[in-house]
C-alpha cells in the first residue's frame, strides 16, 4: 500500500508565472519532506471537451501510515504548505489516501 497526499491545483491566474515558481522554488521545497518515497506531478487535461477541474495535480507517495504522519508534523512539511500560497492563485485542494496498486495479484 502506498500513503499519499494529492495536492490539486486549479488554474492560476497566470499559468507560465504558476509552471516557473512551482519547478524553481516550489518543487525543491517538496523534496526535502522527510519520509518521501515518491513524488510526481503533473498538468491536467481533459479527456473530453472542456477544462479539466484541475490545472495540476501533485502526488507525494510515502511507504508507511507511519510515514505520512511523521511527514504532515514536520518542519519541511509546514514550510511547503506555508509556499502554496504564494503560487495557487487558482486555489488548491489537498487531501491523503490510501493507495493500492491495480497491477498487483
Amino acid at each position: 500500500m502506498i500513503y499519499r497526499i494529492a495536492i490539486c491545483y486549479g488554474r492560476p491566474a497566470d499559468p507560465a508565472a504558476f509552471d516557473a515558481y512551482y519547478a524553481e522554488t516550489h518543487v525543491p521545497l517538496a523534496r526535502k519532506i522527510p519520509g518521501l518515497s515518491a513524488f510526481t506531478w503533473g498538468l491536467c487535461s481533459a479527456l473530453g471537451s472542456g477544462e479539466p477541474p484541475y490545472y495540476m495535480v501533485a502526488s507525494l507517495d510515502f511507504p508507511t501510515a507511519e510515514a505520512l504522519d511523521q511527514a504532515l508534523a514536520s518542519t519541511e512539511m509546514k514550510a511547503a504548505g506555508r509556499d502554496v500560497r504564494n503560487f495557487a492563485t487558482g486555489g488548491v485542494t489537498m487531501f491523503t489516501q490510501s493507495a493500492q496498486s491495480g497491477l498487483a495479484p
